[in-house]
């Protein structure tokens, strides 16, 4: 159709444990190191899942502080009373964590049932901020926290977004920018219903929300796109909103086509959920990109439409993206941070990755969690398949952003 133009810490190494649990769960995965624990469960109903859970490792927290949690999209109603059952069994007063169609562990993806990952911290006390909800100025919490700050060098956060919220990507931006050369990883909450529950201490929603961490807490992170680029960088000569009108003083549309070849010209109803749109970032030393859909094409006025604002002078490219592409390049991703990483061994990590990745992309069987697991070894792991990844100060979409504590 035409378009308008418009305690007891067990060794470090030791196994994940993949086993049938009593009751109801019907996962039980448990991994732990110096000074982190973790673990992901599944089961029947929310009371069963989280007694299993803070049994696995309640008995040896003395110390331990910083909690991250995450649901399934099936026990999105009953966040809130999952939290106050963690708060009270483990004594632990700060979490932080979201709603996903599916959650992260050490090796394994949950989807489609109720579900609970959780990790927890012992790190020093004063080494974190509660960044409470924020939905469209920064400037309060930024200046009831400008003071410890400064004093501890605080340039990391863990956030987590509403999708709701039309000013989420300018709070990110906003956010990280404040803070001097800051750095900012999560993702936007993914659910069915209508509500996208966060975690700030307490339940929140409608905005950006998380935790500031100091630089007492060593971290690396990382940024894996799942696209390769399938075309030249061209220059956008002529836009409205959404829509491409000319690429490098030509039709976009026949600029797309030779991009994409012959084979898919002749069929463009193939191009969808394989082909994107790709828009490189000004200034960024990574040859770094956001990813875009195309929502429409118009064969007759050559006009090609994508799922963002674009505005003439733009750089945009083409890519493609597949299970082979999507694998080569989180494997990229992980050989890099293991380099980084040096001989330090990751003590944790917290991984989001987007819902249209993970069994859709790696497989249905926990490839893509797996895949960090056999290059960077076992360690506890969090994380939730988003609906936008969140990775320095932008909001991507179909990435996998992965952050190790060292």
């Amino acid at each position: 159709m035409p378009m308008r133009r418009p305690s007891r810490h067990p060794r470090r190494g030791e196994k994940t444990i993949l086993s049938p649990a009593r009751g109801s769960l019907t996962y039980n995965s448990v991994m732990n190191s110096t000074n982190f624990y973790s673990t992901t469960q599944a089961g029947d109903e929310w009371q069963s899942i989280a007694q299993a859970c803070v049994e696995t490792f309640a008995s040896d927290l003395v110390g331990f502080n910083l909690g991250f949690l995450y649901v399934t999209d099936a026990l999105a109603d009953d966040l809130g009373a999952i939290l106050d059952y963690f708060k009270t069994q483990t004594g632990i007063d700060h979490w932080y964590g979201s709603v996903g169609m599916g959650i992260c562990g050490t090796a394994i993806e949950i989807y489609d049932e109720p579900a609970i990952s959780v990790m927890v911290a012992n790190v020093p006390d004063d080494s974190f901020r509660t960044l409470p909800v924020v939905a469209q100025d920064l400037s309060a919490m930024l200046a009831a926290n400008h003071e410890w700050i400064t004093q501890h060098d605080a340039r990391f956060g863990v956030v987590h977004g509403d999708p709701a919220n039309p000013h989420v990507s300018q709070l990110i931006e906003a956010l990280a920018n404040t803070l001097e050369a800051g750095f900012l990883v999560g993702g936007l909450s993914s659910s069915s219903s209508d509500t996208h529950p966060q975690i700030a201490e307490s339940m929140c929603s409608g905005g950006l929300s998380g935790v500031l961490l100091g630089a007492e807490i060593p971290v690396i992170t990382g940024l894996s796109q799942g696209c390769s680029p399938i075309g030249p960088k061209h220059i956008i000569t002529e836009a409205e909103r959404n829509v491409l009108v000319e690429i490098d003083g030509q039709p976009a549309l026949d600029v797309f086509r030779e991009d994409i070849g012959e084979i898919l010209s002749r069929d463009l109803s193939r191009v969808g959920g394989y082909i994107f749109a790709g828009f490189p970032i000004p200034g960024s030393d990574t040859d770094d990109y956001l990813v875009r859909n195309l929502v429409g094409i118009d064969v007759e006025q050559k006009l090609v439409a994508v799922g963002d604002l674009i505005e003439s002078g733009d750089p945009v490219m083409f890519c493609r993206r597949d299970s082979d592409t999507a694998r080569a390049d989180l494997q990229r991703l992980l050989d890099n941070l293991k380099k980084r990483a040096g001989d330090t061994v990751p003590k944790a990590g917290l991984y989001y990755s987007c819902l249209g990745r993970g069994r859709y992309q790696f497989g249905e069987n926990s490839e893509e969690l797996k895949m960090i697991r056999d290059t960077l070894g076992d360690f506890p792991l969090s994380g939730f398949f988003a609906n936008g990844e969140i990775s320095h100060n932008r909001l991507y979409g179909y990435t996998g952003v992965l952050t190790l504590f060292l």
